[in-house]
């Protein structure tokens, strides 16, 4: 019976075999890298909205408190968007004839909120509650960045499981007291290590990793 398969049969076999491996493997690669590029997490991008805010303005320059816009950030699941009456609270008076608030005035007299593009954007099928983490000592900065420093508003952290769990595994690298939650200054102590195992233990804070914590 003739030979089916030739000499350079195992070469070509095992040429195949790797062949195959490192495309998987490239591929793979090449998902994981696309995952996590700017182009689906928008980290970096400034998204555009109906009205040019700037927090480097409001919150850098004029040191306007978080919770003033963000009005259930303490109560809430939802950190809440400042309504129009917020925004003309200062800007009946101030910059009043602005162009770049004519979309404001427009709310006002219509009564038609201003919708605004969000920026940071739960995961489809994740719980996130900011009222839990705010009494838990986690900084705004944490998760939003240095929005004191940012004309207009992007995301500075993915924001995916990975980052979260990151958190959740050692949240004692993360944590700082209650009364620097808001403070868009604050920087870690040299000492965090150790201030952050104390308030973990203080504000009674769980190493919750189950997959029932953030999906219900």
């Amino acid at each position: 019976m003739p030979q089916i398969f030739g000499p350079g049969a195992n070469s070509l076999s095992r040429f195949t075999i790797i062949t195959l491996l490192l495309v998987a493997g490239l591929t793979l690669a090449i998902l994981m890298a696309y995952q996590r590029s700017s182009y689906v997490t928008f980290v970096g991008v400034n998204r555009p909205q109906p009205v040019q805010f700037s927090h480097k303005h409001h919150v850098g320059d004029d040191g306007i408190d978080c919770r003033y816009c963000h009005t259930s950030v303490e109560t809430g699941d939802n950190a809440g968007m400042p309504s129009t009456q917020t925004c003309m609270n200062c800007h009946q008076y101030i910059w009043a004839n602005s162009p770049y608030l004519a979309p404001v005035r427009d709310s006002w007299a219509t009564g038609k909120p201003i919708i605004w593009t969000k920026v940071h954007d739960t995961a489809q099928f994740a719980y996130f509650n900011h009222s839990v983490h705010v009494a838990k000592g986690v900084g705004c900065t944490t998760c939003h960045g240095q929005v004191n420093e940012m004309n207009g508003m992007f995301k500075t952290e993915t924001m995916s499981m990975e980052y979260c769990i990151t958190c959740h595994f050692n949240p004692a690298q993360f944590v700082r007291p209650k009364s620097e939650v808001f403070n868009v200054n604050y920087a870690p102590p040299a000492n965090q290590a150790a201030l952050g195992a104390q308030l973990v233990a203080d504000y009674k804070i769980e190493s919750l990793v189950s997959c029932s914590t953030c999906h219900r």
